[in-house]
């Protein structure tokens, strides 16, 4: 379930206390109810609020990824014959020692 709010008047003095009061609202929504609450701006969604079990879902997904693409990369150079590149050489290459 997602909800979506404009806090276009999160800022603004005359609605300081009760936005700070809605977003207290909408944190503890998202915390112990485990909603999801999309950001607008000008109509727009602009960010997204989550569970944290949500956001390691979704890092979790995302190192999947990586090791998926980091294996084909591997195979595809295993098939041309090619090697890896040394980390360390890398890190020389790009001056980051």
């Amino acid at each position: 379930m997602s909800d979506s709010y404009d806090w276009r008047n999160l800022h603004d003095e005359a609605h300081r206390q009760p936005g700070r009061d809605e977003f207290s609202d909408t944190l503890n929504r998202v915390a112990y109810r485990g909603e999801r609450i999309v950001l607008r701006r000008r109509g727009k969604d602009l960010a997204a609020i989550v569970p944290l079990e949500d956001l390691a879902l979704i890092e979790r997904l995302e190192d999947e990824i990586d090791v998926r693409e980091a294996r084909k990369a591997l195979a595809e150079m295993k098939r041309k014959g090619q090697k890896p590149i040394p980390y360390e050489k890398v890190r020389r290459e790009l001056g980051l020692q």
